[in-house]
């Protein structure tokens, strides 16, 4: 990390202010090249001080700005870093980055910022994972739980267990290296059942994926039925806009919508999907292709059946490939009375509703909330959760902890002892104690420029 990296750190387009973000060890001479200001230069003054100024290019005045002045090792990057703060707009922003790429910088990979973080010391990985996270979250709760894995909630659990594990190993490992000591008898004799400790705490873990994978995601909520129940409306009606048309025409919904929301703080992606029915045209057929295709991984079945009408075949052959788990079936147009028998539809949730009117809405949200809720602790304080790439480095690691058990009581120590060390290695990975470069490479790569 010789040299020195420079990207614009805000979103594009209309704004008050633009940031242009400078980090490495020419960013102090970079400053003093193009940023003209009342003395001393930036170079010579004093860390979190703010120069106000003009940016400089080769044909004159580029920007009027303020440039906060940080110094190493009390930065983000724990580098020597600028933020040059100029007038708002993809254009300006652009012209201060070129003014300081032309005078010695190098544009910024996406994330190397928050990866020169880690590299440096200042974070683990998975507190820059929470980074990324906080940026792109949905929700005040998804934010707050990025931000307690920020603060390194999760970190420390993590570290807890590796630690332990790393202390087993040792014991055991000791074990090999002095038979003839007085070793007390307890060092190795009680691994097992410390190594099953580990594995109760790797579990806890494991079990706030589901929460930490619908927080990041979404939950995906998937409307079906036949033709004409009312399910374009109420994707709209849940939307509060007109987002899918609405006609008594069959077959009017041929594609997938999709549209995110926040229900008690959970980001949910609902989507529209094409009535299903014995369609003669080719693209109403793929449309319901893509409709099964949904439903078979959605987190949330909405099912529309309209209640003017008994339940025939068609609709009993569908039901009976939803899960009652998962699902809700809603019985609308109740303005134009009940003739659905509803013990064909016994073992679901069943919401009676009248779309035109909206009334049932807020019985379907109770109802939805309440399937949500299996999966997520919605009165919780907020908490650090795991992402999908910590689940799968824990199931592994666990794989590891427990082979090391059934190899121990075989009584092979030593070949218990490597295993372990598999455990354990696997356990750094999550936050970086063990790195590859492939690893960083794949972590950092989703990251926006700039951060």
């Amino acid at each position: 990390m010789d040299d020195t990296i420079a990207a614009i750190g805000t979103a594009s387009g209309p704004g008050g202010i633009s940031i242009v973000r400078v980090s490495g060890p020419r960013t102090m001479e970079i400053a003093d090249r193009i940023v003209r200001c009342r003395e001393p230069k930036p170079s010579q003054r004093q860390t979190m001080s703010v120069a106000y100024g003009r940016i400089i290019g080769d044909a004159g005045d580029v920007d009027e700005v303020l440039v906060l002045i940080m110094r190493a090792p009390h930065t983000y990057t724990c580098e020597d870093m600028i933020e040059i703060q100029g007038h708002g707009g993809h254009v300006m922003a652009t012209e201060v980055l070129k003014t300081v790429l032309h005078a010695g910088a190098r544009l910024a990979e996406p994330g190397e910022f928050t990866k020169r973080a880690f590299l440096n010391g200042r974070i683990d990985l998975v507190q820059a994972e929470a980074v990324a996270d906080i940026v792109g979250a949905h929700s005040r709760r998804a934010a707050r739980a990025a931000l307690e894995q920020l603060e390194g909630s999760l970190s420390a659990l993590v570290n807890a267990l590796y630690d332990s594990l790393v202390s087993i190993a040792a014991d055991m490992e000791a074990s090999l290296d002095f038979p003839e000591e007085d070793l007390p008898e307890t060092l190795v004799k009680d691994a097992p059942e410390r190594i099953r400790s580990a594995i109760a705490g790797i579990d806890d873990l494991l079990a706030s994926w589901e929460e930490g994978r619908l927080l990041r995601e979404g939950a995906l909520i998937v409307i079906s039925g036949l033709p004409n129940v009312g399910k374009s409306t109420l994707l709209n009606t849940l939307l509060n806009t007109d987002r899918a048309i609405v006609s008594h025409i069959p077959g009017t919904t041929r594609d997938i919508i999709e549209e995110g929301l926040v229900l008690d703080g959970i980001p949910v992606r609902l989507v529209d999907t094409a009535g299903l029915r014995d369609a003669t045209c080719e693209i109403e057929k793929e449309g319901i292709r893509r409709t099964i295709k949904h439903i078979q991984k959605a987190d949330l079945h909405l099912h529309v059946l309209d209640s003017s009408q008994d339940v025939g075949k068609e609709s009993l052959e569908q039901i009976s490939r939803l899960n009652p788990e998962n699902s809700i079936l809603l019985l609308n147009k109740t303005d134009l009375g009940i003739k659905a028998d509803k013990s064909k539809l016994s073992g679901f949730k069943v919401v009676e509703m009248c779309l035109l009117n909206k009334s049932g809405l807020a019985d379907l949200k109770r109802a939805i909330r309440d399937l949500l809720e299996k999966n997520v602790e919605m009165n919780a304080p907020p908490h650090a959760v795991i992402s999908e790439r910590h689940r799968q480095l824990l199931l592994r690691a666990r794989d590891h902890a427990t082979g090391a058990i059934e190899i121990f009581e075989r009584g092979d120590i030593a070949l218990a002892s490597s295993r372990l060390r598999e455990s354990i290695e696997t356990m750094g990975l999550i936050t970086g104690r063990t790195c590859q470069e492939d690893l960083l490479n794949a972590v950092f790569s989703k990251f926006c420029i700039g951060k």
